[in-house]
């Protein structure tokens, strides 16, 4: 298959991104040692890393999306979970980096196909005209300094609210516990009325926010327990660690957040 060159700003300079390997794993990673994706080559389409399980929180909220947007690719761990065990889902991933783009067989991820496309083009700018709208968007674009500034301001947040059906949720990963994490949130509470909760990974360095509506949220406690019980098992088993995290922010939350306007 032929994919297309990703053409950048001319004043862009994405980062290399360095491959590791080993007789287990193959990782990622940029200008940093910082690992941005995992994976296991026993298991390719198991989540590694405990931020990307953190992630698939939305499945409490909707465990069977028609449309998921992903900004950023990595190792596309994310991505191909979804593939394997969302199989009537559709599935878009837009990268800014062709580099990152070009080392997907390295990642067994699957070929473009009419479930799934892989987008070499700026997140920031794809969401603000996106083809159709979603019902779930992922945002995990990092880059060896961290959360580039385009994938966090109010505007940003705003566009990928509109992008998102009308019962859509926004799920970001986050820097834990930094004056930039806390800014984030406040711009997503900006975009989402207030109606966003946030968990911390497993692994910490990690928060995982979730936005949607305030009747999105009192709906998912008031459900929390039946929809945990209806999850297949392969997705209780990957949110084990943080479903007593989002139910606790949800517990706060709907408390805190005003019920819509009649």
């Amino acid at each position: 298959m032929t994919y297309t060159r990703c053409p950048l700003p001319a004043l862009a300079m994405p980062e290399t991104p360095r491959l590791h390997a080993n007789s287990q794993t193959v990782s990622l990673s940029f200008e940093s040692s910082l690992i941005q994706s995992c994976m296991r080559l026993d298991a390719p389409d198991e989540l590694v890393l405990d931020y990307t399980r953190a992630m698939m929180g939305f499945l409490l909220f909707n465990p069977a999306p028609k449309a998921v947007l992903m900004i950023g690719l990595g190792g596309g761990s994310m991505l191909k979970y979804l593939h394997k065990h969302l199989p009537d889902t559709d599935l878009t991933a837009v990268e800014i980096n062709q580099s990152v783009i070009d080392m997907r067989h390295e990642f067994m991820i699957p070929p473009d196909s009419d479930r799934l496309r892989i987008v070499c083009a700026d997140g920031a700018r794809f969401v603000h005209k996106p083809p159709r709208h979603y019902d779930v968007i992922l945002v995990d674009g990092f880059t060896g300094a961290g959360l580039p500034e385009a994938l966090c301001t109010r505007s940003f947040y705003q566009h990928c609210r509109a992008a998102l059906a009308p019962e859509g949720w926004l799920v970001a990963n986050v820097q834990a516990d930094t004056e930039q994490t806390r800014e984030v949130t406040r711009r997503l509470g900006k975009a989402f009325s207030g109606a966003v909760i946030s968990a911390e990974s497993d692994e910490g360095g990690n928060d995982i926010a979730i936005a949607g509506s305030a009747e999105g949220l009192a709906q998912g406690l008031a459900h929390f327990e039946a929809r945990w019980a209806a999850l297949a098992p392969i997705h209780q088993e990957i949110l084990a660690a943080s479903s007593s995290r989002f139910q606790r922010a949800l517990l706060k939350s709907v408390r805190l957040v005003p019920p819509p306007a009649a």
